[in-house]
This record gives structure tokens, sequence and C-alpha cells, in this order.
């Protein structure tokens, strides 16, 4: 399994754009065969900042998520949207530590 962090801060006239073009995205990762769980969340103290979680399968699935239309759709939408690049955090699970066991947890 691969877990990645992705750390997103949102020009603030465009966070509700923003966050209709992630969930349209998240909703069409999750139906993805390699996507275990595809999580979006915003920052309480600072709704401009969001956190996507992504968890996969096997290493090469976020590859594969990316070559997927809604993925670039998503990109190309909120790439002007940002107040700064997206970064990424990558992670492996000590717990839960398989897929299924991660599946009940969603």
């Amino acid at each position: 399994m691969l877990i990645i962090h992705v750390f997103v801060h949102v020009n603030p006239h465009r966070v509700d754009a923003f966050t209709a073009a992630t969930l349209e995205n998240a909703r069409n990762s999750v139906q993805e065969p390699g996507v275990i769980r595809f999580d979006v969340v915003q920052q309480d103290d600072d709704p401009t900042r969001f956190l996507l979680i992504e968890i996969y399968r096997a290493p090469d699935d976020p590859a594969r998520h990316k070559e997927t239309p809604h993925y670039a759709a998503w990109r190309d939408a909120v790439e002007p949207m940002m107040a700064e690049p997206r970064r990424s955090v990558k992670y492996h699970a000590l717990f839960p530590d398989t897929a299924a066991e991660w599946e009940r947890a969603h």
C-alpha cells in the first residue's frame, strides 16, 4: 500500500470552485481499482487549506490515477486556483496494515 497526503493552499476567492472540482475528482477516483481511499478534508481554522488523503493498493497505482481523464480535468481546473504549488508526502501504513482493514475502516 502507498499513502499520499497532498497539501493544497487555495486562493480565498476560489475555495468554492476548488471544492467542487476536487469532490468531483474524488468521487471518480474512488471508482478506480487501485484506489483504496480518497479523502478530501478542509482545515477548520483556515478554509483555504485542504488535505487530500490518497491510499493506493500498489506503488504503480498513483501513476495510473494520473492517467485518468478525471484527474487531468481536475489538475487543469485547479492549478490556477492555488495560492502556492501543491505538495505531497508519501507514507506507508503501520496500522491498519492491510488494504482490507483500510477498506473496512472506510
